[in-house]
């Protein structure tokens, strides 16, 4: 598949995971959320490798690189995004993480020397500015105070543990690590290691047998996990950490798509420009030609 359709993909299905995301909040703290999502597509996702004969079989170093990168991207990423989400609105969230689009070039300059250029950052500067005009009343309601700054310091330290697990995600592409093997075991320390935030805090174990937790579940697990990340890694691999991290720019505008059709969300003008700026944006990140570094 093509570095586009791996782009769709992602977009289609982490654009999905926003509304996904709310059945799982309630009754069941966000940390064994996180955990029993990928828990569960870790056991899938190492049975199929088994089945289509894919070693699972790593040195302790790499095992070290793919614990950073479970515990990273998969675990504390992620229960620092379910968290907020509970102090601010899922826009903002989206507003504040698609900021990965300006962490991602100077993490991959620092880690791997690649250059950031003019095209990098007006791109970037496009996404955001395009993402924060889709959910300006959402960020006009956070300016009121309240427990809204812990969500936005909650978002950005997952934005900012996201994009450290991107700068780990190259470094096993690099060193040959394939990348379901490479995923499987990924998804599991990522697990494991909610599950152990879980147990430090103290949080009661508990699970909700409702459908609409457990139908959200199984779709976070399989199409939010398994074949979203699975393109993603993908993707990154091909492409890049600056124009892969474009993904978070994409997924809040289809996030919006669905709020339309499920949640009657009201587009305005303004909106309707953020759009505009946003896929603008990712075209520039993408189109062919000179690659952007």
């Amino acid at each position: 598949m093509g570095s586009t359709g791996l782009f769709i993909i992602c977009t289609a299905i982490w654009g999905s995971t926003w509304l996904a995301i709310t059945y799982q909040l309630g009754d069941v703290a966000p940390e064994l959320s996180v955990a029993y999502r990928f828990g569960l597509a870790a056991i899938v996702l190492f049975a199929w490798c088994a089945a289509t004969g894919r070693a699972l079989r790593f040195s302790a170093r790499e095992h070290g690189y793919l614990a950073a990168l479970g515990v990273m991207f998969m675990g504390l990423n992620y229960i620092g995004i379910y968290w907020s989400e509970r102090f601010v609105t899922s826009g903002l969230v989206a507003v504040l993480f698609s900021t990965i689009v300006f962490m991602n070039p100077v993490g991959m300059r620092l880690a791997f020397g690649t250059p950031v250029t003019a095209r990098t950052l007006i791109a970037a500067t496009l996404g955001v500015g395009g993402v924060a005009l889709l959910f300006l009343p959402e960020l006009d309601q956070a300016t009121q105070g309240g427990a809204a700054g812990y969500g936005v310091a909650l978002a950005l330290g997952a934005t900012a543990i996201a994009c450290g697990g991107n700068l780990i995600a190259m470094r096993n592409h690099n060193a040959g690590i394939p990348t379901f093997p490479g995923t499987a075991w990924g998804m599991a320390y990522g697990a494991v290691s909610a599950a152990l935030v879980a147990i430090v805090r103290g949080v009661p174990w508990t699970f909700d047998t409702h459908p609409a937790y457990l139908l959200s579940l199984a779709y976070l697990s399989l199409f939010g996990s398994i074949i979203a990340f699975g393109a993603y890694l993908t993707l990154l691999k091909r492409v890049g950490g600056g124009p892969a991290a474009f993904v978070g720019v994409a997924t809040p505008v289809i996030a919006l798509a669905l709020s339309t059709l499920f949640e009657g969300y009201r587009w305005t003008w303004i909106g309707a420009l953020g759009v505009v700026l946003a896929v603008a944006g990712n075209w520039l990140a993408l189109r062919p030609g000179e690659a952007v570094k």
